[in-house]
């Protein structure tokens, strides 16, 4: 996608979430500078989740290597190519990775396709079974004025394709054809519950629970069988596959010795089941640090994981395999943040109706003088500076010369870097000086 076939939509959403420090949720191959080499394997690898296959790939880099800008860029190709999408933020609190259950609560409440781009299990379940339906009418089986008959047709049909599913998570099937009976007769309150309870989530009423004649909560085990009828169903309904993102899983390394061997565990647990075919349509995208796959609080720690996932690095890094079950990103380097600046300069300019002007202020000369500063005032050091340079670039610079006649960045703004807008990682890399010290070059 070139940057004049942006839609302003689209560009105000990539410059707000810049402007906030955060990885834009699209458009993301605008600024997917070194990533180009992984091109070719990324694909390769939808093409075999869309035949069918499960995989897993594992993405190391240190902080501010771009891992979740990788994993975004991935989930924004797959959207593109028709998949569903989840990113899951592990951590110890709110998504321990060894309770699958709460994973596969967080995956449905992140679930993402391209018209849906959170929370899309509804206009999933209900395309589902709209595609049923047309299946059930263009067959001839039932008057299309007999809604009844069309109902017991349809279910008929869904407990079919569910069969498989049926036999290692019964719930599913049984809710699902609760769920479909009541928005038949207009019951939205006990569908938004049965919905609820599909997506994992506590505490549903009881009375909406007996119409379906379920019991409790879905439970680590049950977990598992519910993402494979959620494959069915993403199947059925044309999406040719779902693209699960775990980030920041080195976060178990700081967990309590049982939670993160548990951990590991499910982490183990999860390729087992990838390779025995049990989720056919699942690509599983895991992010970690150098430290979690080789230190010795991480992967490390279960051998039989280490062995699965275990990649040769020792070569140089212009020999790795895109294909290896592990991939590494290289750091930012200078070169590359001053690129990726240069496109979001452009990308501002191309809509704006004084264009010319910030590219005249704004030059290359100048986002490479605001690179280095920034890179000056977090110790040199290159990789976490994409962040704090880009809310710098759009919200100081840009921003203000789109607005004001007579700004001059090199003449009226002066770099400094608050303590309260860095993150912990941002913070320890600060020099001794004050970064105020730090003058942008005329």
């Amino acid at each position: 996608m070139s940057i004049a076939h942006v839609s302003p939509h689209r560009r105000a959403e990539v410059l707000d979430a810049l402007r906030r420090g955060t990885v834009p949720s699209g458009s993301l191959e605008l600024f997917a500078v070194g990533l180009d080499r992984f091109t070719g394997s990324i694909t390769e690898d939808l093409d075999a989740v869309r035949a069918g296959r499960g995989m897993l790939k594992a993405v190391r880099g240190e902080y501010g290597a771009g891992k979740t800008f990788f994993a975004r860029w991935l989930q924004d190709r797959a959207l593109r190519q028709g998949f569903a999408t989840a990113e899951v933020q592990v951590s110890e609190g709110e998504t321990p990775l060894h309770r699958l259950e709460t994973v596969y609560r967080r995956l449905v409440e992140r679930l993402a396709t391209a018209d849906c781009r959170q929370g899309a299990l509804r206009s999933v379940i209900d395309g589902w079974f709209y595609a049923l339906e047309e299946e059930v009418l263009a067959a001839g089986e039932v008057d299309p004025e007999d809604a009844a008959t069309l109902l017991e047709r349809t279910t008929e049909r869904m407990e079919r394709r569910l069969a498989a599913v049926t036999r290692q998570a019964p719930t599913f099937a049984l809710c699902l054809r609760a769920y479909r009976r009541a928005v038949a007769m207009g019951d939205a309150v006990t569908a938004e519950a049965l919905l609820a309870w599909l997506g994992g989530q506590p505490n549903v009423s009881a009375a909406a629970r007996r119409s379906a004649g379920i019991r409790g909560e879905i439970d680590h085990y049950g977990a598992l069988g519910f993402l494979q009828g959620l494959l069915v169903v993403l199947r059925d309904s044309g999406h040719p596959g779902l693209v699960v993102v775990l980030d920041e899983v080195e976060t178990l390394q700081r967990m309590r010795g049982d939670v993160r061997e548990r951990a590991l565990n499910a982490l183990r647990q999860w390729m087992d089941e990838l390779d025995a075919g049990r989720f056919p349509g699942l690509y599983l995208l895991v992010t970690g640090t150098p430290a979690f796959f080789d230190g010795p609080q991480g992967v490390q720690r279960l051998a039989p994981l280490a062995q699965r996932l275990h990649t040769d690095f020792a070569t140089d890094a212009r020999f790795d395999n895109p294909r290896a079950v592990q991939i590494r990103l290289a750091s930012f380097d200078l070169a590359r943040l001053e690129e990726v600046g240069r496109r979001v300069r452009d990308l501002y300019a191309a809509h704006s109706v004084v264009g010319d002007r910030i590219r005249r202020l704004a030059d290359d000369g100048y986002v490479a003088t605001l690179a280095r500063a920034v890179t000056g005032g977090l110790g040199g050091k290159v990789g976490v500076a994409p962040r704090v340079f880009l809310k710098k670039l759009v919200a100081d610079v840009l921003d203000r010369i789109d607005q004001f006649p007579d700004f001059d960045p090199r003449r009226d703004y002066a770099l400094t870097i608050g303590e309260a807008e860095l993150t912990q990682a941002e913070r320890a890399t600060r020099p001794a000086f004050g970064v105020d010290d730090v003058e942008l070059e005329p």
